[in-house]
Order: structure tokens, then C-alpha cells, then sequence
């Protein structure tokens, strides 16, 4: 598993967001919430999908438990925040991030999510930090299929 560090100019996100935790994971229901509204999102930069996650605290994989919530966001990058349509959210992301690439199925992610937190970022000389976690689906993404590839976005500072 290889990873780039990236300083990530601020991106635009708009979508629909919704509180839930892995134990009680809605992430399907979010995503059909917010699908019949992609593409009447205005100034739209890509075609990507993004999946955004907002923990409480950095500490929220340190001391993990399965039943804490956290903020999931289902979203489009735009190239401004002037146009958002009244029935969605706005959440703006930045700065250093550990990028990897994910290969698999997307309900057999959580042992590579593990090894990134376990192993990557602890040998990194660098430390989780607090803001969103992000998962960039792009063409070459497929639900759930064993061929889907996805960017990672797992932001980090210097110790």
C-alpha cells in the first residue's frame, strides 16, 4: 500500500450529510437522499462523488467504539459556494492529507482503513488531525465490485 502526501487547495463540497456510526451505518439511505439532486447542483467541477466523514474528536480512532456517531457526508465538488440549492449542505475541505488508492470491494475496506490507521500513520511521523476524512469516487469506481478504485483522503500533520 502506497500513499502521497497532498496539500489540498480548498475544495467546495455541496451535498447531504447525515449523523450516524459504524454500528448503525446509514450510509445507503444518505446516498439515496442525495442522488436525485446531483445534477441540479450548479457550478460543478468534475464528475467525482465524494464521501466525506466529520469525527468529534481526532482521538475518535484511538479509542474506537463502534457505537459513537460522527457527520457522513454524500457530495459533489463545485467550483464556488454562491449557487447551493436550499435543500443542500456546504462543507469545505483543506490541507495536508495522506492520498492512497483503494482497490476492492467497498464492504471489504475496513481492514485497509485499519492498516492506515495502525500502521501507515503511526510509521509516518505524522498524526491524524482534526478534520474530514474524504473518499473520492471517480470513474473508475464501481459499487461494491472487486475491480472499484477510489482516492482516500486522510488528513495529517506533522508531530
Amino acid at each position: 500500500m502506497n500513499y502521497s502526501l497532498k496539500e489540498i487547495k480548498t475544495v467546495y463540497l455541496v451535498g447531504k450529510s447525515i449523523k450516524m456510526s459504524f454500528a448503525v451505518n446509514k450510509t445507503a439511505r444518505l446516498w439515496s437522499i442525495f442522488m436525485p439532486f446531483r445534477n441540479k447542483i450548479p457550478n460543478r467541477k468534475g464528475d467525482e462523488l465524494y464521501a466525506a466523514e466529520v469525527y468529534n474528536d481526532v482521538d475518535f480512532f484511538t479509542d474506537f467504539d463502534a457505537s459513537r456517531s460522527f457527520l457522513k457526508w454524500a457530495a459533489v465538488q463545485v467550483e464556488t459556494l454562491n449557487e447551493v440549492p436550499e435543500e443542500m449542505e456546504t462543507l469545505e475541505v483543506s490541507g495536508l492529507y495522506m492520498v492512497f488508492n483503494y482497490k476492492g470491494k467497498s464492504s471489504e475496506a475496513a481492514s485497509f482503513y485499519q492498516s492506515i490507521f495502525s500502521k501507515w500513520v503511526p510509521a509516518s511521523g505524522y498524526t491524524l488531525d482534526n478534520r474530514p476524512h474524504v473518499a473520492v469516487m471517480g470513474k473508475k469506481y464501481k459499487n461494491d465490485d472487486p475491480s472499484s478504485e477510489e482516492g482516500i483522503w486522510i488528513p495529517v500533520k506533522k508531530h
